[in-house]
């Protein structure tokens, strides 16, 4: 009965919230006396055998057979007649072992109490009333059985398999069910994951075959293409060929030069200063004009849909909206401060939805890793609230020093109980992010709410605009306005590399799935992912200063999110669409459904294709891909 726990914890909840106090206490002293120890056999055979017969306890044991006769009279009346035979057998055996250990008055004192109960049961008992007046009863005929080994043991696996057998029959209360269902649900839900994971990758295995058969095709319609223009007489003879017109060799050039920019580029062709995006090259190779692959990206297909719900709730601009740690819960902030909670899938409880007002506009949310207990809030006044959603109020109100007033982003550990926030000098004005001050990273301790150490950034360093967790905690990436990337060792408190990675400010910065690399976001709208094993090496580009360049923009800070599985990369916009990148694969990216407003903040399911947009249109938006 692994479900006794969960069931017996669910009585006393209930208990407690009717207020059932005197039920409650009587529960919980039948508990600490359970007789039927939860129905585990094993420690059933103990209390038999190893505590109540030994310690000639008679009264206890002569009441745990009368539970069992209450819990199996139900039955057929075959496996009654097969209780009562037990019951007289551990009677027995009892009488044997006080026999043996030379406590006849124990048998005397259990006859003296129970003889007539037991002569009622069983006529046969008559015969053993004599039993403590024998000198030696191992030697009678009709007791010899009962003190051979071989009848002892057969006692203890005839009780053995009954009581399983039993106990595996007996009907499961619907009160135990519940923790079945639920561990069933998680693991439908963990291979629902696996699956949604294989999927992905069959699917980003599938494009890739696509554009490579696409790729050949159109290399060799280019050397068909040239080779009939080489061997035909009349080429360049001024007279009309009937094969090849003119334009056709220029089409198929630019056209392997497409499929080329599907290709990742390999980490020999990128050097120090390469930091344009492999498109723009191979466009320039062959002659194109670069607005083409512009025009090409604007181009992007909308994504399709699965289903998508639009929240209403706020008055204002939004300025953050994120998930929860399991995907139940999303919150959302605006400008006129205000923060609410709210559930997109109608079968999930609702019991955590609020509405917080913070009196300040709202820069940061950030949820805690391990549950969907906590939700810390920055705001533009330098403050850092705990709400609890469970009790539905602030635990906690920290505020910055005065001498960084300025918060300008928060991120908690996965695994331990702190969180950092990333901290600057002057406050912020209009979006120059690159005119804040000075940094200061500050790691906070979640169980007393007060700050534990500061991590070391040097002297007088450039403000801290993103910062992010790898999977176990261990290492923190800050990204700073010099377009330097800091990394941390959380265990010593010490930076242990960093590297330049944009030549203007870094407006968000995120590992990658699978820990081997990382992602950065320019103020110039360029992206960047940066391989960890090698150092500077960039492992994928793109260029989305159209829709998210900063020098263009009212936003305060543009921002990215990556899906669960590592392969879309999801980016804030000026316009009333966002790009979906495709991450290293070879098949454009995708447009989201407009809003009707710029989109200000994006994030993604934890284990979903599900994903966020907040607008200044003042809505949410979750979007399901199909």
């Amino acid at each position: 009965m692994e479900n006794m726990v969960f069931a017996e914890e669910l009585v006393r909840e209930f208990l407690v919230f009717r207020g059932f106090t005197n039920t409650l206490q009587a529960f919980v002293k039948e508990l600490g006396t359970d007789i039927g120890k939860g129905f585990q056999v094993d420690k059933i055979l103990d209390l038999i055998f190893s505590i109540y017969i030994p310690k000639f306890q008679a009264e206890n044991l002569i009441q745990l057979l009368r539970f069992f006769n209450n819990c199996f009279s139900s039955h057929e009346t075959h496996l009654v007649s097969v209780i009562s035979e037990l019951d007289i057998s551990i009677i027995r055996y009892y009488i044997i072992h006080a026999i043996q250990a030379g406590r006849k008055d124990k048998v005397i004192e259990l006859f003296d109490i129970h003889g007539t109960e037991l002569l009622q049961k069983d006529q046969h008992w008559a015969s053993w009333f004599a039993i403590p007046y024998i000198k030696t009863p191992k030697s009678e005929p009709q007791f010899r059985l009962y003190f051979s080994k071989e009848w002892s043991n057969a006692l203890h696996l005839s009780l053995r398999n009954f009581l399983t057998k039993m106990f595996n029959g007996t009907r499961i209360p619907a009160l135990m069910k519940i923790s079945s269902e639920r561990n069933m649900v998680s693991r439908l839900k963990g291979d629902i994951k696996q699956l949604n994971f294989k999927l992905a990758q069959l699917q980003v295995l599938l494009e890739e075959k696509e554009t490579q058969l696409h790729h050949n095709s159109l290399l060799a319609t280019e050397v068909i293409v040239g080779t009939d223009s080489s061997s035909n007489p009349l080429a360049g003879s001024g007279e009309p060929t009937v094969f090849v017109p003119a334009s056709s060799h220029v089409i198929c050039v630019s056209a392997s030069a497409q499929a080329g920019e599907r290709e990742p580029k390999h980490s020999e062709d990128i050097r120090p200063d390469d930091t344009q995006v492999s498109t723009s090259k191979i466009s320039n190779h062959s002659g194109q004009n670069t607005g083409n692959d512009v025009q090409r990206e604007e181009e992007f297909p909308e994504v399709r849909v699965d289903f998508q719900e639009t929240f209403l709730g706020h008055t204002s601009p939004i300025s953050r909206c994120r998930f929860s740690a399991t995907g139940d819960n999303v919150a959302s902030a605006s400008v006129d401060g205000t923060v609410r909670i709210w559930t997109y899938d109608s079968s999930a409880p609702t019991s955590r939805n609020a509405t917080i007002y913070c009196g300040a506009e709202i820069m940061l949310l950030e949820w805690e890793c391990k549950s969907d207990r906590l939700l810390l809030i920055g705001t533009a006044d330098g403050g850092i609230k705990a709400w609890n959603v469970d009790a539905k109020r602030v635990v906690c109100d920290l505020s910055c020093t005065e001498a960084f007033p300025s918060v300008l982003d928060l991120k908690c550990s996965p695994v331990e109980p702190i969180f950092v926030s990333a901290a600057a000098s002057r406050w912020p004005g209009s979006s120059d992010i690159g005119k804040l001050g000075y940094a200061s990273l500050t790691v906070w301790n979640m169980r007393t709410w007060k700050a534990m150490t500061v991590l070391p950034l040097g002297e007088d360093p450039p403000p801290i605009t993103s910062v992010c967790f790898n999977h176990n905690g261990k290492l923190l990436a800050a990204a700073a306005t010099d377009g330097m990337i800091h990394m941390f060792d959380m265990s010593a408190g010490l930076q242990i590399t960093g590297w330049p990675a944009h030549d203007s400010a870094i407006s968000s910065v995120l590992f990658g799935s699978d820990e081997t690399s990382i992602f950065t976001l320019g103020i110039d709208g360029k992206i960047f992912e940066w391989s960890l094993q090698n150092q500077g090496e960039v492992l994928w580009s793109s260029d989305c200063s159209r829709f998210c360049n900063l020098r263009s923009s009212s936003h305060n800070k543009h921002e990215m999110a990556l899906d669960a599985y590592g392969r879309r990369l999801l980016v804030t916009s000026n316009s009333l669409r966002a790009p979906i990148y495709q991450v290293r694969g070879h098949a454009y990216g995708m447009r989201t459904l407009p809003h009707s407003a710029s989109i200000t903040t994006v994030d993604w399911h934890p284990t979903s294709s599900i994903f966020l947009t907040g607008s200044a249109d003042h809505s949410v938006r979750v979007t399901s891909m199909a």
